[in-house]
């Protein structure tokens, strides 16, 4: 019997797997459970992507999602798999990330009862996903695995959990599904922004003196990064960026200004940018939460300035900044915000230009002076900035970068450029929780395997998450990881020291050889303690036919280039 039949003949596992397969879902994250699911998925061609701890599965499926434009799966048992789906989702639910999670559930008849491994999942999920809600009866799978993909991928993305119960996934002689839409990508439905909004934006962007516009993550969810380009090339405008928003536009482009927020001390890339940000008179913020950490704390930006914001979420504009509204997808808005601006007199635009170049060309010469003997330095333990030079000279405009949250991301999106609008840099930066480097790098890897990924990770973040290196060797997923193991978790430690003038007992590690771990599992591993050894073993593992970890022992009183750091460098 194929389940595609039209009179059918179904199971209720079948009817699932359906539904799933007509949103495009090639790839279901899950260690094998709800069991009768996956295997009638996998019986109609799709692929489990097995991981080891289910945190970690739901981390690679936002890595998926980042990358790919698509709605991923990811599965999980009721009770403590469930649990461990909480940090992940609610990374994705702040970041702004689509994915749709499939959790068993107990059987109905049990519900309340103390069965095995019973919680109530509806209020575990509440405060972590867009959308909860358990399939009621088997005649309405697909209507709610439809339900559960809108909701994740229609207006601000974020992730959907479905709660299936046990018996009903057990359910036969179900007829064929009527349902024929495809909704596994995202945006889902893009709206543009309302055209008198757009109109008052662009003459207010014309008429500035001192503009200035700030791209944040929305900007790489709406694919919005040409006409973001298009708008700084031909209106005249400058572009600074967040940590989410990094790649949304070229770096090299005389107008952008870099990666702009809490991290721009002493070697931070925007550090010399800062008066042009302060003298700004009008900032547009494109896809942005105008979270603490992007504007140091609401520090950075001009209180005396106007402000535009657009966004999809029509609760985060205004929130932190009173501004001129624009609601809508970032790339439909930002093209009629070009057109607009096609439409008015941008010679105060062009005439300021040549000098706004200048200025910033002349930040940029600064920033590498400073940067210059960090970049080259021999010393021993290594300085990360030299391991941040060598990585720079291995990119392409293909090269997926992805850093664990912490010090890895800010030497990240300090020292390793854009390259192209739209070269992605992933970081966890919703809830920037550590150990996400590496399934991030994983689901990046699986949505792009042409693509070169390079994951970066201190030692604190990767000890969460050593067991996915099994993962990478089971399914021949091939990254390059690099470990700065400074033996310690160096913002903990750091910012007690500031702070408190002591430190607890708790951020110092015991040594760990991690490229010892890498080969008990069946890779590649290098431990490398001088500075010189590090580019000649990154050539290895870009050509390795496996996952590489390099295991880099680098300084513990390296101080990256955050403000409240400075002079402690």
């Amino acid at each position: 019997m194929s389940p595609e039949g039209p009179g059918g003949n179904l199971t209720a596992a079948e009817r699932f797997a359906l539904a799933l397969r007509r949103h495009g879902v090639e790839l279901i994250f899950g260690q094998s459970i709800p069991s009768q699911i996956h295997l009638a998925a996998e019986a109609m061609g799709m692929t489990q992507i097995a991981y080891r701890t289910e945190n970690a599965g739901a981390i690679m499926a936002d890595g998926f999602a980042r990358i790919s434009g698509r709605v991923p799966v990811v599965t999980a048992q009721n009770g403590p798999a469930a649990t461990l789906l909480v940090p992940p989702l609610a990374e994705a639910l702040t970041a702004s990330i689509p994915l749709v999670a499939i959790v068993q559930d107990v059987a109905r008849p049990n519900l309340d009862r103390n069965a095995f491994q019973e919680l109530d999942h509806l209020e575990l999920f509440k405060g972590c996903a867009k959308w909860v809600r358990r399939v009621p009866v088997s005649a309405r799978i697909e209507d709610y695995v439809d339900m559960a993909f809108t909701a994740a991928a229609s207006g601000r993305p974020g992730p959907a959990v479905l709660l299936c119960p046990l018996d009903l996934i057990g359910e036969g002689g179900l007829p064929a599904g009527g349902r024929g839409a495809t909704l596994g990508r995202y945006p889902l439905d893009r709206t543009v922004a309302d055209p008198q909004q757009v109109r008052l934006a662009a003459a207010l962007l014309a008429g500035a003196r001192r503009p200035l516009l700030v791209a944040g993550g929305g900007v790489h969810s709406s694919g919005a990064a040409a006409a973001l380009a298009r708008l700084q090339q031909d209106c005249h405008l400058p572009v600074a960026t967040t940590a989410m928003g990094k790649g949304a536009v070229d770096e090299g482009h005389p107008l952008s200004l870099g990666v702009v927020g809490y991290f721009m001390g002493t070697g931070g890339m925007a550090k010399f940018q800062r008066p042009l940000i302060e003298e700004a008179d009008v900032v547009c913020f494109v896809g942005s939460r105008t979270n603490q950490n992007g504007t140091d704390s609401w520090t950075l930006f001009p209180p005396g300035a106007s402000y535009i914001q657009l966004d999809v979420d029509s609760l985060e504009v205004g929130r932190n900044y009173e501004a001129l509204r624009l609601v809508g997808d970032a790339r439909l808005t930002l093209e009629a915000l070009a057109e607009a601006l096609a439409g008015l007199d941008l010679a105060r635009r062009r005439a300021a230009r040549p000098a706004l170049e200048q200025r910033i060309a002349e930040g940029r010469a600064r920033h590498v002076a400073e940067a210059a003997p960090l970049l080259a330095s021999p010393a021993t333990p290594i300085r990360p900035e030299r391991i941040m030079a060598a990585l720079r000279q291995v990119l392409t405009a293909d090269t997926i970068v992805v850093a664990d949250a912490s010090y890895a991301s800010i030497w990240c999106a300090n020292y390793l450029p854009a390259l192209r609008a739209g070269m992605r840099f992933l970081t966890p930066r919703g809830l920037a929780g550590l150990g996400w480097g590496l399934p991030l790098a994983l689901g990046a890897k699986l949505a792009a395997p042409a693509s070169p990924v390079l994951c970066v990770a201190g030692d604190g973040g990767f000890g969460h998450v050593w067991s996915e290196l099994e993962t990478s060797r089971r399914h021949g997923i091939n990254l390059v990881v690099t470990i700065l193991n400074n033996q310690v978790l160096g913002y903990q430690k750091h910012a007690e020291d500031v702070l408190f003038g002591a430190h607890t007992t708790a951020v110092d590690f015991a040594p760990v050889d991690h490229a010892a771990i890498a080969r008990a599992c069946g890779l590649h591993g290098e431990r490398i303690e001088r500075a010189e050894d590090y580019a000649p073993a990154l050539a290895r593992a870009l050509a390795a036919d496996r996952t590489t970890v390099l295991d880099v022992i680098v300084d513990p009183a390296a101080y990256p280039p955050i403000t409240s750091f400075e002079g402690r460098l």
